[in-house]
């Protein structure tokens, strides 16, 4: 097998290298692997008027490297090792930091190896417009090509590359600006090899090649003390010094790589997501396949400098030594405010090392039910780091008195937005200028020998609590990818922008080839108020048989959106729409979404529809795929949809439409109901807005629910399954598909003891079916909200769904749990999921509409993208959840001058120091917490608070009454529910 690469152009006198190896493939059969290269010597050097290259090839760098250096009079060159974009990205990235850089073919390549994120921020950098970077394939061009020797390490042939292909960048200059004779030298440029490597710069020396570390760099810049803030920790030069040696280890090393995986493949270790509790900062757990209840991780030690979502490897304790998690509400910033940010010697003797043992040592824990009890361990090593960019804010305690208004560089505490995560230790001269900034930050690293993560300074997002610096540290919070669509991206829109419309009918037209013309159909859209990217839309209507013919119609995405280009790379990176509460961060560009592909009223607009011949009983006869072309008549919110099929005095060809989609929706949900579906229930409310310029929040109610929400919902539901089965018969290797798992029964344990203890109900989890009708029984008479309370419990003891492609896992995992259905995917939102535009593809091939793309083919691709397609739709929900929060919090706010009300709420789950309660009125949680010492019933999950008044005792599933106010939350610095207890205690007199 031969592996060639060849270069545009070959010269017929190019040079060409070959290494021979052995390659292991699969199935255990050893091959002999040849690869060449043809090497050239008309490679550009990228530099400007360069007389010995050819400058139609092009060019980025000025012939004098002119850029303001220190060290560099004459001009320079900049050539970047590879370690130097892996940990100093954010540097290069920086609007300050121009200077003209060569970026080598080998660095670009090892990069995409080693982190894809990483590779893809590099490429947009090299098109930036406000940077000179030139890419130099140093692995072509004949003078600087290497071959790796006889044990030499990848590494060490790369960064001999490196080096070699600096050393003839500066030949290559002198040779380029030659001596004139009679004159003195010209002053040349250097080329300047930039490497953090210490072992990589003494070679470079050695070969007389200019080099330097990227912090002396740095310093001798202009204006360099915002620069030097963006360094990472992770690329210092740390020289061990007595100081460094003799500091006492806070942690356990981690064991190799190799042992780790070596553990993991003979079970004696346990992989898994490393989730940290948002309650208690000293108690953490790693969810793994071998138990049915995730692996509890107790105090920092065991926790092991783990970070939320790091994939870890864990070491079982023995059973003796299980417990159950603590029943405590620990504040890490409440318990950790003495710690000093420059000193870490101390810290392991301080007052919260005390506390913490304590706490992981008291009786209850060790007296607590064996039920509750769980498999305990410890972290010996990192798989895979979750290592990102977090908001924070400066904590303004770990200013010293002394440098508050000093613009020396100074160490500090950054404590993040997430309560998730540790507080970051970072050095910068801006500290003051920074307290009451929202801020980003990177983690660079944790060693043993230090408490906390370092990290580096970013950039300023705004104000605490402003509207501005709030949106966007939400966004940046949850990774959600909002820049403005790039040029590139924008390209590939239709180029007659808004005018474009569905041409007239034709056979020669590429729009109506094999497409139906539906566009006599009476087809309606049913969506939320103010909605402007419309999906789906629907139609129904009598066939003479005594059927009916219903369709849903789905906007063709998959039309405008094409495979394997700008546009579609972007959308497959976004995953998904992100909705805020005042805000969309669409998938795709606002022409598609809002205007080309939404099914608006009484425009012509191309569809995907699924069209069935359906029972008067709702069961289906058959079903058609089909491309189409459609008119909507109408767009409809929730609310007039339902007063149009409810009034009486309507009854013309649409109203009875509406009326025909209804009743077959009502025997839809009663078939999947009694199939075993779940009628489960989150917290929903409605933010009422000022005015679209203000957007400032005046009100705030729980949304109110129609018959045509389940309506839409039904038909939806109906026509992704419907398509699962299609395109899982056709594709049955890499169809993308959407699942639930069944939830490990022992999810409902704390859940079904509650129920029992405090109302003598019981809950059947043994399955789908079986829950939902212990659900139903669910009741109190007294309270009619308690039943919806129960349900909303119960979705959180559930699995999230996820996409996946139907061969990477077992066929009887396919099944969809809450839904009751053995197959399922998503096809109907496609202007604002990924995965329905997969979908769509694989649809429209199975109709023979178009071909599959190669790469909807590939098992591991369709898993790469589904595996950012979860992750995007994770983030997500969670941004809109925070959304709202943010946004209650400023309706709660603009009520009045004392910023407090008092509503109903539901106790939700009890702790030795306090209570969790629910606000369904307004859709939040909040936390009540009591100084004095109460008293702590685990096993019947009540509290007795002790008064002036009398005792009182609050259990699970009480209803009290709440005060809550609106203040600034330690972690988030924005405003945050502060609720206290008025009945039947008041707290606050506590």
């Amino acid at each position: 097998m031969a592996e060639i690469t060849i270069r545009k152009r070959p010269r017929i006198d190019a040079v060409v290298t070959q290494r021979k190896f052995f390659k292991k493939t699969a199935r255990g059969k050893v091959i002999k692997v040849i690869r060449e290269r043809y090497l050239r010597d008309d490679v550009s050097c990228g530099i400007h008027d360069c007389s010995l290259c050819d400058s139609s090839l092009g060019s980025v760098l000025p012939h004098n490297g002119a850029f303001e250096h220190g060290l560099f009079n004459n001009g320079h060159f900049v050539v970047p090792d590879t370690n130097v974009f892996l940990s100093q990205m954010d540097l290069i990235e920086s609007s300050a930091f121009n200077p003209h850089i060569i970026l080598l073919q080998t660095v670009m390549e090892e990069i995409r190896h080693r982190s894809l994120p990483l590779f893809n921020r590099l490429k947009a950098l090299v098109k930036a417009d406000d940077k000179h970077i030139w890419v130099f394939y140093n692995e072509y061009r004949s003078e600087t090509a290497v071959i790796r020797e006889e044990g030499e390490t990848p590494n060490d042939r790369n960064d001999r590359g490196i080096r070699k292909a600096t050393a003839w960048y500066s030949e290559h200059i002198s040779l380029a600006r030659p001596a004139i004779r009679g004159r003195s030298s010209p002053a040349l440029p250097t080329a300047v090899l930039l490497t953090d490597d210490v072992a990589n710069r003494k070679k470079a020396e050695k070969e007389g090649i200019s080099c330097i570390s990227v912090r002396q760099y740095v310093e001798k810049m202009k204006d360099s003390s915002q620069l030097l803030d963006l360094l990472s920790a992770a690329g210092d030069e740390i020289e061990p010094t007595k100081t460094v040696a003799a500091r006492q280890a806070l942690y356990p090393d981690y064991l190799s790589m190799s042992t780790l995986l070596a553990g993991i493949k003979a079970g004696q270790l346990h992989q898994g997501h490393f989730n940290a509790n948002q309650y208690n900062y000293l108690e953490g757990h790693v969810p793994v396949s071998r138990f049915t209840k995730p692996i509890l991780l107790v105090g920092r030690e065991h926790m092991n400098r783990a970070i939320q979502g790091d994939v870890v490897a864990v070491e079982v304790f023995p059973e003796t030594e299980w417990k159950a998690p603590a029943d405590e509400v620990v504040d890490q910033e409440t318990t950790l405010k003495n710690d000093d940010a420059s000193d870490d010697e101390e810290e392991g003797e301080d007052d919260e090392a005390v506390a913490e043992q304590k706490r992981t040592t008291t009786d209850a824990a060790k007296t607590r039910a064996a039920a509750e009890r769980q498999p305990t361990g410890r972290i010996v090593g990192i798989v895979k780091r979750n290592w990102r960019s977090y908001v924070c804010h400066i904590d303004s305690t770990s200013l010293t008195s002394l440098n508050r208004t000093s613009l020396s560089q100074q160490t500090v505490f950054a404590t993040p937005v997430s309560r998730l995560l540790p507080r970051i230790r970072l050095r910068t001269r801006q500290a003051p200028g920074l307290i009451g900034q929202k801020i980003l930050v990177t983690i660079d690293r944790w060693d043993a020998t230090s408490r906390y993560p370092e990290g580096h300074f970013v950039r300023a997002l705004g104000k605490v609590e402003s509207k501005e610096a709030e949106q966007e540290s939400l966004l940046l919070e949850f990774d959600v990818p909002y820049r403005p669509f790039g040029k590139a991206i924008l390209d590939c829109l239709p180029p007659q922008g808004d005018s474009w419309v569905v041409p007239p009918k034709s056979t020669t037209s590429p729009e109506w080839r094999d497409r139906e013309d539906l566009r006599d159909l009476l087809i309606c859209s049913i969506d939320p108020p103010g909605c402007q990217d419309i999906d789906d839309a629907l139609h129904a209507k009598p066939l003479p048989n005594g059927n009916i013919e219903a369709g849903v119609h789905i906007a063709d995405v998959s039309h405008f959106v094409l495979p394997d280009n700008p546009m579609d790379h972007e959308a497959a990176a976004r995953g998904t729409t992100v909705y805020l509460v005042d805000k969309r961060i669409d998938m795709l560009p606002m022409l598609l979404g809002t205007n080309l592909c939404s099914l608006r009223p009484h425009v012509e607009r191309l569809a995907f529809s699924v069209i069935w011949e359906l029972t008067p009983e709702a069961e289906i006869v058959n079903v058609r795929f089909m491309k189409s072309v459609i008119a909507s008549k109408e767009a409809f919110t929730y609310e007039a949809a339902q007063i149009r099929k409810d009034d009486p005095n309507l009854d013309d060809d649409l109203t009875q439409s509406i009326r025909l989609l209804n009743s077959l929706a009502i025997k839809l949900k009663a078939g999947r109901m009694a199939a075993g579906a779940l009628n489960l229930a989150s917290p929903e409310v409605k933010i009422h807005l000022d005015s679209a310029e203000s957007s400032d929040p005046i009100d705030v109610e729980q949304k109110e629910l129609h018959e045509t929400n389940s309506l839409v919902e039904e038909f939806m539901l109906l026509a992704n399954i419907s398509v699962a089965r299609k395109i899982q018969e056709t594709f049955p290797q890499t169809a993308v598909l959407r699942r639930h798992l069944p939830p490990p029964k022992t999810n409902f344990e704390k859940l079904q003891d509650i129920l029992m203890k405090r109302k003598g109900l019981s809950l059947d989890v043994s399955s789908s079916g079986a829950l939902a009708a212990s659900l139903d029984k669910c009741v109190d008479s007294t309270e009619p909200a308690f039943n919806t309370l129960v349900r909303i419990m119960a979705t959180r003891c559930m699995l999230s769904a996820e996409y996946f492609g139907s061969g990477s896992v077992a066929r009887d995992t396919f099944g969809h749990y809450g839904l009751a259905s053995p197959i399922y995917t998503h096809f109907t939102s496609p202007i604002r999921r990924y995965a329905d535009v997969l979908v769509h593809r694989q649809l429209s091939a199975v109709i023979n509409y178009t071909t599959l793309h190669p790469s909807l083919h590939s098992k591991s691709h369709v898993e790469r993208i589904l595996d950012v397609v979860n992750k995007r739709h994770r983030m997500a929900q969670m941004a809109g959840r925070a959304s709202v929060e943010f946004y209650v919090g400023l309706a709660l706010k603009s009520r009045g001058e004392k910023q407090v009300v008092t509503e109903d709420a539901f106790v939700i789950r009890t702790f030795r120091n306090g209570l969790g309660v629910f606000v369904s009125k307004l859709g939040i949680e909040g936390l009540v917490m009591f100084k004095r010492d109460t008293q702590f019933d685990a096993d019947n999950y009540t509290l007795t608070v002790p008064s002036s008044n009398g005792d009182a005792t609050i259990a699970v599933f009480d209803k009290v009454t709440v005060r809550i106010a609106v203040e600034r939350d330690a972690n988030t610095q924005r405003g945050k529910v502060k609720m206290t207890l008025v009945s039947p205690i008041d707290s606050s007199s506590l």
